[in-house]
């Protein structure tokens, strides 16, 4: 049986730091709709709830994470036989039969037990086209909030798609001459954040901004600008190198936009998609930190903890299936029905969140096992990474799945 060694920088073979890194932001994904979109009913609920609010930067890390695997993944096959047909089948077979199977039961199960139809139902069933043909955010931007019950978090895996869709041609075309496709790595992240200033100072919905596709490329091209550089010769190096002074100008500049929102909001329309630029490059920082971390160190031993390897194993089915349960408890209430019968709001929220990252996490489990591995064993058989002396599984960090995230909705 062949084998291949696991290269922490480029992320090919298995690599569970990558893991780890996914694990964290599904993590700050789960605090944020559990926690962080509950009413606080106190000073210190309501900074607990601004923490947790932070986690809806957990969908930007996921997209720096899918932009670097899924980069890597393109590069390395690019000469290979068959390199479309076998990217977008592994793809069809990792990412489909989970989401279009959560639309079955949803759009033709559900409707037919009584109790569950309602106008919410009604509203997913009238516009459900748009979750088939990977449109929620599309649909999310033409009404200029989260429109769609349940299945708002879908906006991001949309994005990914549409970047799945073209990112390969542009791989296969730029591929012999990485110098300039990291030129246009970078050049898309700077499309997307002045597309996001111009169309800002142009007065077009926030909510707009926020979930399309064109103005959402910056993550996932400057993770695919890192996986073309870390195969390089020297690109290591030069990461090192410039990780600090990166990191402290970054850090600087955000420092200053928030130090100048807090006495006047005059600029926000550029200071804005700024700072959404300057949280990009922090996670993609912490990224770099953690393939350049030692293994016993700090840092390399928090990434390839069992808690967050764990978490990031079964990332993709706690995305699609956690807003099932976080959308019904907070859109519900229901942590003051809780907390009437414990006494105390703040243990209604930690009771509620426990139970509802439990449910979430046992049905992620439930439907890997039982659902999406007969799926996964088919990419190696119809579309093969690469040739090979026998059957090897493909481990979990070198083949990405849709690891996104969601916002408030």
């Amino acid at each position: 049986m062949s084998s291949r060694p696991a290269d922490p920088m480029t992320g090919r073979g298995h690599v569970p730091v990558l893991d780890g890194i996914r694990g964290l932001a599904i993590l700050l994904v789960l605090l944020l709709h559990f926690v962080g979109n509950t009413l606080p009913t106190n000073r210190m609920e309501k900074g607990l709830v601004t923490i947790t609010g932070w986690g809806q930067y957990g969908v930007d890390l996921f997209f720096v994470l899918s932009g670097f695997l899924i980069t890597g993944i393109l590069v390395d096959s690019r000469q290979k036989p068959r390199y479309f047909r076998n990217f977008y089948l592994r793809r069809i077979l990792r990412i489909f039969p989970l989401y279009y199977g959560v639309l079955f039961v949803l759009f033709f199960l559900l409707p037919l037990v009584p109790a569950l139809r309602g106008a919410t139902l009604d509203t997913l069933r009238e516009h459900q086209l748009w979750a088939w043909l990977y449109g929620v955010n599309v649909f999310s931007a033409l009404r200029g909030d989260w429109a769609l019950p349940y299945i708002d978090h879908f906006w991001s895996l949309a994005v990914e798609e549409h970047f799945y869709l073209v990112w390969p041609l542009v791989v296969w075309m730029l591929g012999r001459r990485p110098r300039v496709l990291m030129a246009v790595s970078l050049g898309v992240v700077a499309m997307a954040l002045v597309g996001r200033i111009a169309f800002s100072l142009a007065g077009v919905n926030p909510h707009a901004l926020y979930v399309l596709t064109p103005f959402r490329l910056d993550g996932l091209a400057l993770g695919g600008f890192l996986a073309v550089l870390t195969r390089q010769p020297g690109g290591r190096d030069a990461l090192v190198r410039a990780l600090p002074r990166v990191v402290v100008a970054a850090v600087l500049l955000f420092l200053l936009r928030f130090g100048w929102s807090r006495f006047t909001s005059a600029g926000s329309a550029v200071l804005l998609p700024i700072r959404e630029s300057l949280v990009m490059v922090l996670l993609a920082s912490v990224l770099v930190w953690a393939l350049i971390s030692e293994p016993r160190s700090l840092v390399g031993r928090f990434f390839t903890s069992r808690a967050m390897v764990f978490l990031g194993t079964y990332s993709y089915g706690l995305y699609v299936y956690h807003h099932f349960f976080s959308y019904y408890l907070t859109t519900h209430r229901t942590e003051f029905v809780v907390a009437r019968i414990v006494g105390s709001h703040a243990l209604a929220v930690l009771i509620q969140s426990i139970a509802g990252i439990g449910a979430s996490l046992a049905v992620a489990i439930a439907s890997y096992q039982l659902f999406e591995k007969s799926f996964l064993r088919l990419k190696d058989r119809l579309a093969p990474a690469e040739p090979r002396s026998g059957p090897q599984p493909v481990p979990a960090s070198a083949e990405a799945g849709p690891v996104v995230g969601t916002v408030r909705s």
